[in-house]
C-alpha cells in the first residue's frame, strides 16, 4: 500500500470488500461479514466519507484486533498494516464458512455488513457441507409401519450381511437410523433405500428418463417418471436405456452371435448411480434427467 493507492480507495469510498472505520467498535462484524463473503480491507482511522481522523497505532491496539478476530467463531485470519495513522487490516475470504461474531452473523451486502438470516445462515451450513441431507431424521417416518422389510432382506443379500441381529440393531449399526428418547428414528438415507413409499417423504427423489427423437431434445417419443427406492430407481432407469439402445451382431467363428450395444452399459449405470448419489437433495422440485438423444446418451443432475 502506498500514498498513491490509498488515496484512490479514500476517493473511491466503501464498497463491497472495503469498510472505513473510526475505531474498533463493532469490528467483529465487519470481520465475520468479510469472511462470510469475499474477504476485503477495513481502514481504520477513516470516517464514512474517506476522510482520514488518523488512529494511533500502538501494539495494544493491534492485540485487541486480533483478540476480536480470534473470539470469532471460526477464529478469522487477518493481517494488520500499518501505514501512517492508518491500520488496515486484511480480511481473507473465510474457508470453514459462515463465521460468528458476539452479534450474530453478517456477510457483505454492496457497501454494508448485512445481517444474515436463518435461511441464509442454514444455506451457508448446507453448501458448507456441514448440514448433510442424507444423515437428517425424518420424524413422520414410523418403523416398523414405514420400513420395506422386502428391501431392507435385498440390501442385506447384496451386501453379504448375515441378519443375526435383530433388524433395529442393524438399521443402527448401517447408519440409518438411530434412537432416541424411546423412538427409532431414520434419516434420509434409510428413507431413500428402505421406506416403502421413499416419494412421499423425499418427492424430489424422483428420476426422469426420457427418449427423443432429435438432437434438440424437442420431440419426445417415451417419458418416464421412476420412483422406488435408490436400487430400483438404477435398475429402472437401466432397463430404459437397454430398451432403447441399438444392437448389432458379432459373429466370431462360435455357434453363438454376440451382441454389440451401441453403449457400454456398465459406464452408463455407474454414471446414473453416481447422479443419485451425489444429487443435492435440498433443493426441492428438481429430478435427475437421463435424456437419450439419437447420438448420445446426456445424464443431469441438479447440483447446489
Amino acid at each position: 500500500m502506498d500514498k498513491k493507492e490509498l488515496n484512490i480507495i479514500l476517493k473511491e469510498s466503501e464498497g463491497y470488500k472495503i469498510e472505513f472505520k473510526v475505531g474498533i467498535s463493532n469490528l467483529g462484524k465487519e470481520l465475520v461479514a468479510f469472511a462470510n463473503s469475499s474477504g476485503g480491507r477495513i481502514f481504520l482511522g477513516v470516517s464514512d466519507s474517506g476522510e482520514i481522523k488518523g488512529i494511533k497505532s500502538t501494539n495494544e491496539l493491534k492485540s485487541r484486533i486480533q483478540d476480536i478476530a480470534n473470539n470469532c467463531k471460526p477464529k478469522i485470519k487477518i493481517s494488520v498494516e500499518d501505514f501512517k495513522n492508518v491500520l488496515i487490516i486484511n480480511v481473507r475470504e473465510g474457508e470453514d464458512k459462515p463465521y460468528e461474531c458476539s452479534s450474530g452473523f453478517y456477510k457483505r451486502i454492496g457497501p454494508n455488513s448485512q445481517k444474515m438470516t436463518r435461511n441464509e445462515i442454514i444455506d451457508v451450513f448446507k453448501s458448507e457441507g456441514k448440514i448433510r441431507f442424507d444423515e437428517l431424521t425424518e420424524p413422520k417416518f414410523s418403523c416398523p409401519d414405514d420400513l420395506d422389510e422386502n428391501r431392507f432382506q435385498r440390501f442385506l443379500q447384496l451386501a453379504e450381511i448375515s441378519k443375526t441381529d435383530d433388524t433395529e440393531k442393524l438399521l443402527i449399526n448401517l447408519g440409518v437410523a438411530e434412537r432416541q428418547e424411546g423412538r427409532l428414528y431414520f434419516n434420509n438415507a434409510g428413507i431413500l433405500f428402505f421406506a416403502r413409499e421413499p416419494q412421499r417423504f423425499i418427492r424430489w427423489s424422483v428420476f426422469t428418463v426420457a427418449l427423443f427423437k432429435d438432437n434438440a431434445g424437442a420431440d419426445i417419443i417415451d417419458r418416464k417418471e421412476i420412483e422406488g427406492s435408490l436400487f430400483e430407481i438404477v435398475e429402472e432407469v437401466m432397463k430404459f436405456v437397454r430398451l432403447y439402445s441399438k444392437v448389432a451382431y458379432r459373429f466370431t467363428g462360435s455357434p453363438r452371435r454376440e451382441n454389440v450395444y451401441e453403449y457400454p452399459f456398465e459406464a452408463i449405470r455407474e454414471a446414473v448411480i453416481n447422479s443419485v448419489m451425489h444429487k443435492y437433495y435440498f433443493e426441492h422440485g428438481h429430478n435427475n434427467i437421463l435424456r437419450f438423444l439419437p447420438d448420445r446418451i446426456r445424464i443431469e443432475n441438479y447440483w447446489q
